[in-house]
């Protein structure tokens, strides 16, 4: 563990990381809110950002949705203690059109959990592997190889997507 963590200001950092996360968590629900309402009133964005938000959203909010009507508001702040899960189910409430104030109050004690959790294991964690990686030639090169798959992924993904869009225009 860094030593500004563990002899430092432990509380600052968990203070940090809780504003971090819930700006994110209030974007990706804002976002999401943003994306319905435009659906709803059948404006749907033709291109820009504006409809990549719009098809980031609806890739995956549908977990986010059936969750939150399955088991109700108190999966919002369990959401926080996954990984992956957290960002649909944010997005979810916001297809939702939950109502703001309910939506805050049910994140807020997620906040502090997830903060807590990254700030001790999450922040150990990538400590241990980035120590191990540097430790050898095999990590820092198993570590770059990570790094080219993950790009090279990104790359590919985004190319595929682009062939498709093209093909669906030039269909009737």
């Amino acid at each position: 563990m860094p030593s500004f963590i563990a002899n430092g200001p432990f509380p600052l950092l968990v203070a940090f990381l809780t504003g971090v996360v819930f700006c994110r968590a209030q974007g990706t629900y804002w976002v999401a809110r943003w994306v319905s309402g435009a659906a709803l009133a059948a404006r749907l964005p033709a291109a820009g950002w504006r409809r990549r938000a719009y098809d980031w959203v609806q890739a995956n909010q549908a977990r986010g949705v059936t969750a939150i009507e399955r088991v109700g508001w108190v999966v919002i702040p369990l959401s926080f203690l996954t990984v992956g899960f957290q960002t649909v189910v944010n997005a979810g409430a916001g297809v939702l059109r939950m109502p703001w104030l309910r939506y805050t109050l049910a994140m807020l004690p997620g906040c502090p959990a997830w903060a807590v959790i990254y700030a001790t294991i999450g922040l150990a964690a990538w400590q241990a592997a980035l120590a191990a990686a540097a430790g050898s030639w095999w990590g820092i090169a198993a570590l770059a190889g990570g790094v080219a798959v993950a790009v090279a992924t990104v790359v590919w993904s985004r190319r595929r997507a682009r062939a498709r869009a093209a093909q669906a225009r030039k269909l009737p």
